[in-house]
Order: structure tokens, then C-alpha cells, then sequence
């Protein structure tokens, strides 16, 4: 909603900025926001038309979309959007490539997400019921144009809340979000943590079957994922369904799990993260699989391993697995040595930051 001042203010802006696009492409921004009646959207940037000083009105179009265009002869462009010129968006700078259309959708308050609790959440595929905790990132109530993707975590109670994690130590995962969000360094996501089966945890995070441990329900823990924890999340939250916007994440056997169930299922998730892998299971049966492996499957593998016991040799090995497939670090592998790590809550929390930027880094999310 806004008043007529705020209109005939947008169409001007919108008029002149139009006039300077001749024969050439135009460059847009949307901003997917309501304001409140009688406010107003502008943006500043770093290049003329635009400047970091003083905004130009954006103009309203239905549904709270707040467009503006230039000249893509202006090049690249960094940007926030205000309110009423007044209060700047939360996170980094947007960069607005020359020639492209881009949806933003900002927030203007603090980074702070929330968490929420589904009890008693029955998995037919395993015969029990656990928790899911699940994060809500900070303009989840702000801002309900939006949608998100999605991080599906295991071993849930260690992840918010030392009360439930093990030995006390939380991986302090919504903490770490909210300042990665408000730093502009991470995109928003929610993020379920599903708790872990308790005595059945071996079981249901490893394939089958290791001579010592046994193990295999893995495959029915992949499909407790895909077919009855993703559809729940879909149905009753804005969330992004597609591949690029779904990920896992899981340390040790956690880790192991999530690599397997993501390389087993490439058109569901887009990327994993792997902490301090159990690749040792089964003597290393799924390294070996990825070595014999005849082409590459499409997904971002994200391994680490700590150097004080927590398994660097079989990660290092998977690392050249990959590679050996045409996995390309820094692009669709990234691989991490941490100095010192041990295989450990505290170590996992110590660098969660890395694993999350780069999954899900600024301005990334594919709507």
C-alpha cells in the first residue's frame, strides 16, 4: 500500500531511469516487500544512476513488488534496498549483474531466527518417533512473500540446544546462522534438525553392513527423509523445493549418511556437507564405490576432517575419489583440514561457519 505522493514519485523515477535504457537491454531489480501503507521502497547503489547518498523510489506493482530499471551499459551494479530511504536492508550488498533480472527479498530488522518443535514425529519407514527442531531464519514472519531453502541435519538434539546435545556441547547452529545472515555472508534457510534414533542410530545412518558395527537401515532412513520428513516440511512452510535449494548435513555417522543418501539421490539434493565422516565404515565399502564409480554424479560434496584423530586419511582418500571423477575443489568439492580438531561437538561447532557459506552463500538461492 502507499499514498499518491509515493506514486507519482515511482512512475517519475521509473520514467527517467527507462529513458536512459534506449536500445539498449534493460538491467532489473524487484523487491519483494510490503512496506505498510504509505511507505516506500528505494534503493541505493555504487554506480550512476543510483548512489549510496540518496535513494530512488522503486516502483510498486501488485503483489508488493517494488521494481526499478536502468541502462545495462551501467554495468554491474552493488545495491540495498531502504525503507523510506530511511532503513537499510539486513546483510550484505546485492550485486546486480548487467542485462539480468533479479528478485530480491529483503529484511529490515535484526538477524534473528526462530525454532520450532514437532514432537513425536512417526516415521513409518523405521517404526519409532523422534523430534524435529527446526530453525526459521530471521524474515521468516517479516517478510511472508518469501520462500527458502532447505538444510535437513542430523543428530537434531545437538544442534540448538545444550540440553539436549551429547556431553552438553551444542553445535550452536541458530546462533551461527544469525550471524552469517546478518554479515551477509549466508543466505536464509531453514534448516530441520531431525533428531537421531537413539539406540537405533547406528542402524539407521549406515549402509550395510560393517563386520563389527552391522548396521544398514540407511536406505529406509532415506526414504524417511524423502518421502515422509520433506513432504511435511514442504507442506507447512514456505520453502523452496527444488535441487539446488535442498541440502544435507551430518557429522561422523551423520556425515557418512548424508553422503550416501545424497549420492544415491541427485535430482532431490543438491549438495551435502560431511563432518568428520565415518568413511572408515565397512572398510570404506562407499569410497570404494565413488572410486569405481563410471561418471560423476551432479551434487556438491562438502568432506572435512580434523588432524587429532578423526579419520583424515579415509577423508583425504574420499577427497581423491572425487576428484578422480571430476569433482573440482572450490567449485563442486570443497575439502577441509581443520588444524587441530578432534571428533567432537565442540570441533564441529568451531567451523559449522564454513560448511554453511558454502552451501548456501550470499545471494545464491535460486528462486
Amino acid at each position: 500500500m502507499f499514498d499518491s505522493v509515493t506514486r507519482r514519485a515511482g512512475l517519475l523515477a521509473a520514467v527517467v531511469l527507462l529513458a536512459m535504457s534506449t536500445a539498449a537491454e534493460a538491467t532489473t531489480v524487484k523487491v519483494h516487500y510490503d512496506v505498510g501503507y504509505g511507505n516506500r521502497i528505494t534503493i541505493r547503489g555504487s554506480k550512476a544512476p543510483l548512489s549510496w547518498t540518496t535513494g530512488t523510489n522503486a516502483t510498486w506493482t501488485t503483489g508488493n513488488i517494488w521494481t526499478l530499471t536502468w541502462a545495462d551499459s551501467v554495468g554491474d551494479v552493488d545495491l540495498k534496498p531502504l525503507i523510506n530511504d530511511a532503513t537499510w536492508s539486513t546483510g550484505a550488498n546485492y550485486r546486480i549483474k548487467a542485462g539480468t533480472t533479479v528478485s530480491i527479498y529483503p529484511f529490515f530488522g535484526p538477524a534473528t531466527g526462530t525454532l520450532q518443535y514437532v514432537y513425536n514425529f512417526s516415521s513409518p519407514q523405521l517404526g519409532n518417533t523422534r523430534t524435529l527442531a527446526i530453525y526459521l531464519p530471521p524474515s521468516y514472519s517479516a517478510n511472508p512473500l518469501k520462500r527458502y531453502p532447505v538444510l535437513y541435519a542430523h543428530d537434531g538434539q545437538n544442534l540448538f540446544n545444550a540440553s539436549t546435545a551429547f556431553g552438553g556441547v551444542e553445535w550452536r547452529v541458530d546462533e551461527t546462522a544469525n550471524s552469517l545472515i546478518g554479515n551477509g555472508q549466508m543466505d536464509e534457510v531453514i534448516i530441520v534438525g531431525i533428531y537421531n534414533g537413539g539406540a537405533n542410530r547406528i542402524y539407521e545412518y549406515t549402509p550395510c553392513c560393517d563386520p563389527q558395527y552391522g548396521g544398514g537401515g540407511a536406505d529406509k532412513y532415506e526414504r524417511f527423509i524423502i518421502d515422509t520428513v520433506r513432504p511435511y516440511v514442504n507442506q507447512n512452510f514456505r520453502t523452496l523445493t527444488t535441487k539446488p535449494n535442498t541440502a544435507l548435513m551430518g557429522s561422523s555417522l551423520g556425515g557418512l549418511v548424508s553422503f550416501y543418501v545424497g549420492r544415491r539421490n541427485p535430482t532431490v539434493f543438491g549438495k551435502t556437507a560431511s563432518l568428520s565422516s565415518s568413511f572408515w565404515w565397512n572398510s570404506q565399502a562407499l569410497t570404494q564405490q565413488v572410486e569405481a564409480a563410471a561418471t560423476k554424479v551432479a551434487v556438491n560434496f562438502y568432506i572435512d576432517a580434523g588432524t587429532n584423530g578423526d579419520g583424515l586419511t579415509e577423508t583425504t582418500r574420499m577427497r581423491d575419489a572425487l576428484v578422480a571423477d571430476g569433482h573440482v575443489q572450490g567449485s563442486d568439492l570443497y575439502y577441509y583440514v581443520a588444524q587441530g580438531a578432534g571428533h567432537n561437538e565442540a570441533s564441529w561447532a568451531a567451523r559449522l561457519n564454513i560448511p554453511l557459506t558454502y552451501l548456501f552463500p550470499w545471494q545464491s538461492t535460486v528462486y
